[in-house]
């Protein structure tokens, strides 16, 4: 049996803060040594290129999965890199080759790759977790904004079960190993 995987979807910039970087980087050290595969956007800038480098560093697998477009923005080295025509064929192999979504801080790109995520859910074409990593309260805006699309009458009560929220990374390897299974290494 093939150990889980874990998508990971996150900013291709580093952000403001180092804290991002810092938290990307323990969560790529910490799939590595709990045995799990990170599935990635392939890129080498950001807090994705962070997360890639401390995984591949700790010895851990990786998949990266990028759009034929970005190759000249995003990535220096493809070695088992997908490459793939589209943004949107990129978001369906990453998803179709991981058993879990995290999403790390980002922009327009991964709020978008975690509200298509949470909406296939949604419309029950699948049944994989979902995790933001919280670290910080960095998604704190973007929970209220579900209560306030769930208050409003936009989105029932299960709209706010269709991901969890943690605070940290220790809680969120807490609910992966709930998930997965505890990893091969653990």
């Amino acid at each position: 049996m093939n150990n889980p995987s874990v998508c990971v979807f996150c900013g291709s910039r580093p952000g403001n803060a180092p804290q991002y970087a810092e938290v990307a980087r323990r969560l790529g050290a910490l799939l590595a040594a709990r045995g799990w595969r990170l599935v990635y956007g392939a890129g080498d800038a950001g807090i994705m290129g962070a997360v890639a480098a401390a995984a591949q560093a700790a010895g851990g697998e990786t998949l990266g999965v990028i759009p034929r477009h970005l190759l000249h923005r995003e990535a220096r080295s493809l070695a088992g890199a997908v490459v793939t025509e589209t943004m949107h064929e990129r978001k369906k192999v990453m998803y179709m080759n991981s058993d879990a979504v995290v999403v790390l801080p980002g922009g327009s790109g991964t709020l978008d790759e975690f509200f298509e995520i949470v909406t296939w859910r949604q419309l029950g074409l699948h049944h994989k977790q979902v995790f933001l990593l919280n670290e910080g309260g960095f998604w704190d805006p973007l929970v209220t904004l579900v209560r306030h699309v769930i208050d409003e009458g936009f989105a029932g009560e299960d709209f706010a079960g269709l991901f969890t929220a943690c605070p940290s990374l220790a809680a969120l390897e807490s609910a992966l190993d709930a998930a997965l299974g505890p990893g091969a290494a653990a």
